[in-house]
């Protein structure tokens, strides 16, 4: 199975005892959704809006044999089931992520 990383970061499966396993290096291609954003109120002269996610850009038509990275508002918003998402997030000592121990779909 061929994966293609989608995100602006490489990847890092992260094994049993803390060691990169693997990397998925990002591709150089985004898949991202377009955002808008609309005030629906105020409160204490604060406005209050709401985020609108839209289209889905840069993601490649579904092939077969191919799975895609992709951040999970992507994943989200198409809800198909060749894409996957980061899971289970591994962080240093300062809080920073620096892989995960799985894929997930959405």
């Amino acid at each position: 199975m061929k994966i293609v990383n989608l995100t602006p970061h490489d990847i890092n499966i992260i094994g049993e005892i803390g060691e990169v396993v693997q990397t998925f290096p990002a591709s150089g291609e985004l898949a991202r959704c377009s955002v808008s954003r609309e005030q629906v109120d105020a409160i204490n002269s604060v406005p209050v809006n709401r985020t609108v996610f839209g289209e889905v850009t840069g993601l490649p038509e579904q092939q077969e044999g191919v799975v895609y990275i992709v951040s999970a508002l992507v994943a989200q918003a198409t809800k198909r089931d060749d894409v996957l998402i980061p899971d289970d997030a591994v962080r240093d000592e300062q809080g920073r992520i620096i892989g995960c121990k799985a894929f997930a779909r959405v």
